[in-house]
């Protein structure tokens, strides 16, 4: 099946993977096809054909391949087809329902003293889920929400909840009715000890999405819109929360009906495995195959960071836009930035290729390197004075 234009082709993360891991090009891969067709005494289209179609797979120019390949493909790498490719007839709903496990990071700047504070004071513990340094703050702990800090100044609250909702909608309408709330618990947190938050108030949202009502193009779309959920509802529209979703629906309907995309969201998901959407609003993963996706703790490692990181690089430009220079500790400074920076957009050692591509969604869409850049540019103009 033909992808269509370059805008919409996904590639082959899979299959470039299992090809990159035995250091083969395309020519060696397609003899190799080729060779095991004549073992298997199966009538080969010739390497050239192959190497084509290996071509047309990897860069997404074909989802799905004609059954031969797919069956000769798999065979060969000894996996299924829909590991490599996907199911046949796209993702079959299972649930009547939504079934999503809900993340909201709530992070708070109050500078380095008063987290220092809080590890002086309270019991605090190291975590394992987090790429930057961080401690759970049992002392902030809420019933519904964890409490972590770092150490150059920023608290965040993590709620996990599970929803199961009749539709996307209700999703989109349930988030804006909480986030002010969710937003007013985590200040009146902080400051009910006596720490003043200096910085806004703001949630990002992850969404692991475990089951859908919908399938083929209609459940892409409700994963599209669950990443952008504010197009269904508008923070200006006036009414009661029934009125809100009878018109959220409306326009989900629309959407389910036509299709949608955005611009701001960006595909990190691979074929066969997990659909995973990222966007400036928040993140979306749909597993298709639990042994091979990303654990939902490397998603929640990566939000960790990465807004942790921004809400500090947020407060170095509230200071600045305020006419002043922001005093940090020096061993917060430019330099330690520049290795948050390094951590955020350099690829490790070990990273698998969908590691990669969820790091490099996920920072993109947030819009942090560029904040980082500027604050590193700032404490760097502060320390020269």
């Amino acid at each position: 099946m033909d992808t269509g234009t370059s805008s919409s082709r996904v590639p082959n993360r899979v299959l470039l993977e299992l090809r990159a891991s035995r250091t083969w090009g395309r020519p060696r891969l397609a003899r190799e096809l080729h060779n095991f067709c004549q073992t298997r005494g199966w009538s080969s289209p010739g390497e050239s054909n192959i190497e084509k179609q290996i071509y047309r797979l990897e860069t997404g120019r074909v989802r799905r391949p004609e059954e031969f390949y797919a069956t000769l493909i798999a065979a060969f790498f000894q996996r299924s087809p829909v590991d490599l490719f996907g199911p046949s007839e796209s993702v079959s709903a299972s649930s009547s329902t939504y079934r999503i496990r809900s993340h909201k990071f709530v992070p708070l700047y109050v500078g380095a003293d008063a987290v220092a504070g809080f590890r002086r004071r309270s019991s605090t513990a190291a975590t394992e889920d987090d790429w930057l340094t961080c401690e759970r703050v049992e002392e902030l702990d809420m019933a519904d929400a964890r409490a972590l800090c770092w150490p150059f100044g920023v608290v965040m609250f993590h709620l996990v909840e599970v929803l199961e909702p009749e539709s996307v909608s209700s999703v989109a309408v349930w988030r804006r009715l909480t986030y002010d709330e969710n937003m007013e618990r985590a200040v009146q947190a902080v400051t009910g000890l006596g720490i003043k938050v200096l910085s806004d108030p703001y949630i990002l949202s992850a969404y692991l999405v475990e089951d859908t009502p919908l399938d083929g193009a209609q459940h892409d779309t409700a994963l599209r819109l669950l990443c952008v959920p504010r197009v269904l509802v508008s923070r200006h529209e006036k009414g009661t929360p029934e009125e809100k979703l009878a018109h959220a629906s409306v326009v989900e309907q629309a959407f389910l009906r036509d299709g949608f995309d955005h611009p701001d969201i960006c595909d990190f998901g691979v074929r066969g495995i997990a659909t995973a959407y990222a966007s400036w609003s928040g993140v979306v993963y749909s597993p298709l195959a639990p042994e091979q996706c990303l654990a939902e703790r490397e998603l929640v490692a990566c939000e960790l960071s990465v807004q942790a990181a921004w809400a500090y690089a947020d407060y170095i430009r509230r200071v600045v836009e305020a006419g002043a220079d922001p005093e940090v500790p020096p061993e917060y400074s430019w330099r330690y930035l520049r290795g948050i920076r390094s951590r955020l957009t350099t690829e490790r050692p070990q990273e698998t290729s969908q590691h990669r591509a969820m790091r490099e969604a996920i920072v993109n869409t947030s819009g942090l390197v560029r904040r980082l850049d500027q604050a590193i540019d700032t404490l760097r103009d502060c320390d020269r004075r």
